[in-house]
């Protein structure tokens, strides 16, 4: 008896042990390695669901508190970055070309007109600017520019554009006619 439960055994034992080594190759099969895995990942993250997955992960509390950073580390970290004498070289660098000057003075030039336009309102400011255009160098440079060659062209060039102008020769005419009539009245 004993040898026949072993008998019918060997058959059962034979079959268990064919499914668990063919279910072993099978999970090598089935599981992709790591480069298949990652081409996966990245499709999925490409298709619309996956960006949408993405946004709604980014937009959810818990993860702006975890991107939100500590002020004073950025400050600092700005702060030595800016001020290290490889920063000083490098936006002294940058700067240079004037395709980026360009775009930086055209992004910052509503801040800076506002800027201006408050400070002109400032007391201060005013009597600073008062005082440094009284100083003698500042107001020989001033006489300098103001009796140059370009300055006189670029007056010329205005007074010939404004007498030039529709406008102009309208206000003009009309102020011809106003004297005529007030001289005709006279007499």
């Amino acid at each position: 008896m004993r040898r026949k439960s072993m008998v019918l055994l060997l058959p059962i034992l034979l079959f268990l042990t064919s499914c668990s080594s063919s279910n072993d190759l099978s999970n090598a099969a089935v599981q992709p390695d790591y480069d298949q895995t990652k081409k996966m990942v990245v499709d999925i993250l490409k298709t619309d669901d996956g960006k949408k997955a993405i946004q709604d992960v980014m937009t959810s509390e818990a993860m702006k508190e975890k991107l939100v950073m500590d002020q004073k580390v950025v400050a600092d970290t700005i702060q030595t970055t800016l001020t290290s004498d490889k920063a000083t070289d490098f936006w002294k660098k940058t700067f240079s070309d004037p395709k980026f000057a360009k775009g930086v003075a055209k992004s910052m030039k509503n801040e800076n007109k506002a800027l201006l336009k408050e400070l002109m309102n400032d007391p201060e400011y005013r009597a600073m600017m008062i005082e440094v255009s009284k100083e003698p160098e500042i107001q020989k440079q001033m006489a300098d520019a103001l009796k140059s060659k370009e300055y006189r062209e670029h007056l010329q060039k205005v007074i010939t554009e404004t007498i030039d102008s529709p406008l102009y020769k309208a206000k003009i005419q009309e102020l011809l006619l106003k004297a005529a009539e007030e001289a005709s009245k006279k007499s």
